[in-house]
């Protein structure tokens, strides 16, 4: 086993796109706990594109990077607007951004990256929305709308005053086709999904994202769906499943480096990688946000990501979760 330390810290991902410096041109109440966030380019140039679903990281002070959907229309190349829920047990990114973002102030914001895109000519859509779930689900809006796309879209919250972009939503999605439903705090009172999700029409897909009991319901409810119809986004991750190996030691090698590391039990590929001195573009260490994905040239690996396809395990492994069930695993770095 052999370890180089090299000197300084460097980005073991050398062709990441560079980060964008934007300007908040607006922070706007959406609805109880919600801001929309406007971001614009800091020069007043065009955005990068963007495809619906895709989020970005924004780093924040002390070192925080938290990912955020994209929820503004996807053709517009001027603004990024970034729905954000405040979360009063979360781990700081939502409290600095409700309480220390800005109007005017720059912030340092990555290139979209996009795990929950559309599939293309679908013969109908459904789209699901809990809560601030909306964010991605209101970008698939305004792409289905433009393209003249046969879709529903059920957006399922508290009361009116916990919807967020509600205006817009009227705006974008065509008459009859738009649907919300209170609940007012009673399980039960809301959407039946299961009733919705019962029958799928021919060629129709599914797209979901909300809190954690709204996913396991749609996840439940959609069962019997055709493989590959269903698509999902999760912002926090589920209850862990009972792990199919032990969480034993083994090694990586960083292929370009020509290194090799150990990872210790309970350590995580991406502390190891530290450890040694490399920095490694994290932001939810939780396998939900394709900041730390990779690809693997040799070895066997435990997925517990929550955004790859079964395509993409064939060659791509997150640093944050992905373990080996080989004694090495080889990673193109």
């Amino acid at each position: 086993m052999s370890v180089a330390l090299p000197e300084a810290l460097i980005d073991v991902e050398a062709a990441a796109a560079p980060l964008l410096r934007l300007r908040v041109q607006a922070i706007r109440m959406q609805a109880e706990g919600i801001h929309a966030f406007e971001l614009v380019d800091a020069d007043g140039t065009e955005l990068p594109p963007v495809a619906a679903g895709a989020h970005v990281d924004v780093h924040l002070r002390g070192g925080l990077v938290r990912s955020y959907s994209l929820a503004g229309d996807p053709a517009d190349r001027t603004t990024w607007t970034l729905g954000v829920l405040r979360e009063a047990n979360g781990q700081g990114g939502s409290k600095a951004m409700h309480e220390s973002v800005r109007v005017g102030e720059l912030l340092t914001v990555s290139h979209p990256r996009n795990a929950f895109a559309l599939m293309p000519q679908a013969a109908h859509t459904v789209l699901l929305a809990g809560g601030v779930g909306i964010t991605p689900i209101k970008a698939m809006a305004h792409a289905l709308a433009a393209q003249g796309a046969s879709f529903e879209l059920h957006y399922c919250a508290r009361t009116p005053r916990h919807a967020a972009f509600t205006r817009e939503l009227q705006a974008i999605v065509p008459p009859g086709r738009l649907h919300f439903h209170f609940d007012n705090g009673v399980p039960g009172q809301g959407l039946d999904i299961a009733g919705v999700l019962l029958k799928q029409a021919g060629g129709a897909h599914l797209y979901y994202c909300g809190p954690a009991g709204f996913m396991k319901a749609c996840a439940e409810a959609s069962t019997h769906w055709s493989p590959g119809s269903v698509h999902f986004e999760h912002f926090k991750p589920p209850e862990p499943a009972p792990r199919a190996v032990a969480d034993g030691s083994f090694e990586v090698r960083l292929a370009r480096r020509g290194i090799t590391l150990p990872v210790l039990p309970e350590q995580t590929i991406v502390r190891a990688i530290e450890l040694a001195g490399f920095r490694v573009p994290t932001s939810c260490l939780s396998g939900l946000c394709g900041s730390c994905k990779v690809n693997y040239l040799e070895g066997e690996v435990e997925h517990n990501d929550y955004i790859l396809s079964d395509e993409e395990k064939t060659r791509c492994l997150t640093l944050c979760v992905s373990r080996a069930r080989s004694p090495m695993l080889v990673l193109d770095l």
